[in-house]
């Protein structure tokens, strides 16, 4: 059996539905029963904790032979580094009051630096209060997700603009589809190394004009790339909807990207392969 949390977003789902398709036993952690449905039917267990209940989620992981954890983005909470903590403490407390032999962890490349990498920091304190807990820790890196248009698509479906929070949109970064990062999760979960590692996922290269060139593609209509420039970033994000500590959190991380401190640094690499235009073309399908 393995707990899977986030099981209905991107990364946890694509983890479940591969365990599942291998004949392994899932237990599918949900934040509200109601949305556990789908599970169910799909084969998995399904078990309501809550991240910031250590009880319950102690109870989700207890008698598995692996879980997947994954720090959530809480867009509302008023001392974001405060809360964001604290959630990563309770995920450990859990996995440590559970016993668990081997948890996998969703982070991020630049989760090495404890700051100056905006959100990133949260997943280096959340990595560290892992290995604290005595179990055997996969901490996945992953540089940016092919599925990150989702934040854009209303810009590019109703003004035909595609914006980019950087100084260039013609640097080519990997991009990963986040159904290579569950089949990863997947195997990583199966098959533990012997001891704690660290795995770099790396991807196909794409500049954020060529995306705007792919989306457009899927779309059917030309997009304008629009380069925002570094002052305008949090009130342009503030403008579009994102909570205001949450766009300085944002800004924080882009700007470490633009000084290039976010660079693979773990002990084994792996390639994935799904190209963008496969990820836009149902990412644009299911948001329809």
């Amino acid at each position: 059996m393995y707990a899977i949390t986030g099981v209905t977003g991107h990364v946890g789902g694509a983890a479940a539905r591969d365990l599942l398709a291998r004949g392994e036993r899932v237990r599918a952690v949900v934040r509200d029963a109601a949305r556990g449905a789908d599970w169910t039917t799909a084969g998995a267990e399904v078990l309501v904790a809550d991240f910031g209940d250590g009880a319950a989620l102690a109870e989700a992981f207890r008698g598995c032979r692996g879980a997947f954890v994954m720090l959530p983005t809480d867009p509302a909470a008023a001392d974001a580094d405060a809360c964001h903590r604290g959630l990563a403490d309770s995920i450990a407390g859990a996995v440590r009051d559970s016993g668990v032999p081997h948890v996998v962890m969703l982070s991020s490349i630049g989760a090495e630096l404890a700051e100056g990498t905006g959100p990133v920091r949260w997943l280096h304190h959340m990595e560290n209060r892992l290995r604290e807990t005595g179990a055997l820790l996969t901490a996945i890196r992953s540089s940016h997700f092919q599925e990150k248009v989702e934040t854009v698509l209303d810009a590019a479906r109703g003004a035909g603009v595609y914006p980019v929070f950087g100084a260039s949109a013609d640097v080519p970064v990997p991009m990963v589809a986040t159904r290579d990062i569950g089949g990863v999760v997947a195997e990583s979960l199966t098959a533990p190394p012997t001891a704690g590692e660290t795995v770099d996922l790396d991807g196909p290269l794409y500049s954020e004009r060529q995306v705007a060139e792919e989306l457009a593609a899927v779309l059917g209509r030309p997009l304008t790339v629009v380069t925002v420039p570094r002052p305008a970033w949090v009130g342009t994000m503030v403008e579009a909807g994102v909570p205001p500590r949450l766009a300085e959190e944002l800004a924080g991380l882009y700007d470490a990207e633009q000084r290039g401190i976010l660079r693979f640094g773990g002990d084994r690499r792996v390639t994935c392969t799904t190209e963008l235009g496969e990820t836009l073309r149902h990412l644009v399908k299911t948001t329809a």
